[in-house]
This record gives C-alpha cells, sequence and structure tokens, in this order.
C-alpha cells in the first residue's frame, strides 16, 4: 500500500493506470447495475473521466 501511494505521489505510471482501470471497471458496473437510478445518471462521467485518466497517465514515466 504504501508503495502505492508513493507511486501515486510521484506520477508513476502503474499506480495511476491501476486507477483509472478501476474506475472504468467500476462505472460499466454502475451502468449494468438494475437497482439505483443515480448511479446509471453517472456511470457514462466516471467511465470517461477513467478512460481519459488512462490515456494521459500512459504517458507517465515508469
Amino acid at each position: 500500500m504504501k508503495n502505492f501511494l508513493n507511486g501515486i505521489l510521484h506520477f508513476r505510471r502503474g499506480p495511476w493506470e491501476m486507477l483509472a482501470t478501476i474506475l472504468i471497471a467500476l462505472g460499466v458496473f454502475m451502468l449494468m447495475q438494475p437497482f439505483a437510478l443515480i448511479l446509471f445518471t453517472y456511470s457514462f462521467v466516471v467511465t470517461l473521466i477513467g478512460t481519459v485518466m488512462f490515456i494521459i497517465t500512459s504517458h507517465f514515466p515508469e
């Protein structure tokens, strides 16, 4: 956990890509769940933020 937080603070590719991937997966989950309309409402925004974050962080140093 300490390495993950250290990577986030120093803008390393691995932790940021993992965070972006989690956001994309969360957005897809929010899109497909049938229980809460508020989650469905924000699912596209969460997926879009995760995708843009993944594109940006792919340019970070390893």
